[in-house]
């Protein structure tokens, strides 16, 4: 009885000295390689915690924070007052708000494609479908091809709400299910057009944005948009149910340090100093 009272607090023991904290982030798919990044270097560093990252959208990462299945929301747009109450309602709380790194929405097209700026009129009129072929803004006689994240995505609500100011997209406009999927459609279509995160410009051309058609056209790239003069420039977050607290602290202040804001600008985005 001796030898098996020890044994049982031997393995209690044991696994109480391996156990670890394990921290649930879902959300973005603009943040999904960041937050992938950011929680290998952190677990490399801190080996009892475990840091488990999913994507699916901004809308999906909200949802599960309000339905208490993640610990961490990754969103590319902020919440909006309707998630918060619904929020309130489950947890009475608002949700904490955590900028984490910024980006420029970069405008993708095709590396044929001879055309190098647009206004952020000409960008709206093209995604609403005034606009359909791209002589009307200087490039061939061919018709524009749109490429569109889906309705769960932060950056198509963010790109929905500050760039067609709010009007509804042409119903041409083809759906993607990630960043990744819409640049590899552009890269192959000579006519195509898309946006998303600056970090996923990979074997496309990026667009230089005028605010309006007598300002300077600016590229998405750090100095821009940390000047504030790139016109679609926001910031990705984080969301938690409450402030927080032990591993998740830890973590977070990680995040927000300048060891985690160098992990920002070596994925492609940018840092928030």
């Amino acid at each position: 009885m001796k030898k098996i009272i020890a044994t049982l607090l031997l393995m209690t023991f044991s696994s109480s000295m391996f156990a670890a904290d394990v921290i649930t982030v879902k959300g973005s798919d603009t943040m999904v390689i960041l937050a992938q990044r950011w929680a290998e270097l952190y677990m490399k560093k801190n080996p009892n915690v475990t840091i488990q990252v999913t994507g699916g959208g901004s809308g999906t990462g909200i949802s599960a924070l309000i339905n208490g299945t993640t610990d961490i929301c990754n969103a590319s747009r902020p919440m909006k007052p309707a998630e918060k109450q619904k929020l309130k309602l489950r947890f009475s709380t608002l949700g904490v708000e955590i900028k984490t790194a910024k980006d420029g929405i970069a405008l993708y097209v095709n590396e044929k494609n001879p055309v190098k700026t647009l206004t952020l009129a000409q960008v709206k009129d093209i995604y609403t479908g005034k606009i359909t072929n791209w002589k009307e803004v200087g490039g061939n006689d061919s018709r524009i091809i749109l490429y569109s994240r889906e309705n769960n995505s932060g950056t198509y609500v963010y790109f929905k709400e500050n760039v067609l100011d709010d009007e509804d997209y042409s119903p041409s406009c083809q759906n993607m299910p990630g960043t990744a999927a819409l640049v590899n459609a552009v890269a192959k279509d000579a006519n195509g057009i898309g946006y998303g995160g600056s970090a996923y410009a990979k074997g496309i051309n990026e667009i230089a944005v005028k605010s309006d058609a007598s300002s300077e056209a600016f590229l998405p790239n750090a100095q821009n948009v940390k000047e504030g003069k790139y016109p679609i420039t926001r910031f990705l977050f984080m969301y938690v149910k409450s402030k927080p607290t032990g591993a998740m602290k830890e973590y977070i202040d990680w995040i927000l340090s300048d060891e985690g804001q160098i992990v920002v600008s070596k994925v492609g985005y940018f840092p928030l100093r």
